[in-house]
């Protein structure tokens, strides 16, 4: 079985799409780096076609909309990023954008160390918490047999 060689750069880029605005936005600054770069797409916003499976195998069918916010980079050194968001946002699409670059260079340790690894840390949380809420729901069902048949 042949592995993904672009599955890092999907992970960072899917990490980066699902986080908030904010959460990029103080991380970034945070990270206090300013890479020369020359925006190849401004920032635009768009909308995409959710599509969805009944139980994660049935027959694919058009779920909705979602607006969505794309922008492309190129820094000095001629690497090329590109950020797509959820949302409105033109920051965080130019942020996510510069990001993906950066995670193609050198400096990819410092950016995944400072911004990536305390976003899939939120992710992470906000997963374990969601998860633990549906847990105290649960009921569980079992059949008693009666000694009558």
């Amino acid at each position: 079985m042949m592995s993904d060689p672009n599955a890092e750069r999907k992970g960072w880029l899917s990490l980066l799409a699902k986080s908030p605005a904010a959460d990029v936005a103080r991380y970034w600054e945070a990270l206090d780096l300013a890479p020369d770069h020359t925006v190849l797409r401004s920032p635009e916003i768009g909308g995409v076609m959710v599509r969805g499976r009944a139980g994660a195998v049935g027959a694919a069918f058009n779920l909705g909309e979602m607006t969505v916010t794309r922008a492309s980079v190129k820094l000095s050194d001629g690497t090329v990023g590109h950020g797509y968001v959820q949302g409105r946002s033109k920051d965080h699409a130019l942020q996510a954008a510069l990001v993906d670059a950066l995670m193609q260079t050198d400096a990819a340790d410092t950016v995944d160390r400072c911004l990536l690894a305390p976003l899939r840390k939120t992710i992470t949380d906000q997963k374990t918490t969601r998860a633990a809420k549906a847990a105290a729901t649960k009921v569980d069902f079992f059949t008693m047999v009666r000694g009558e048949d």
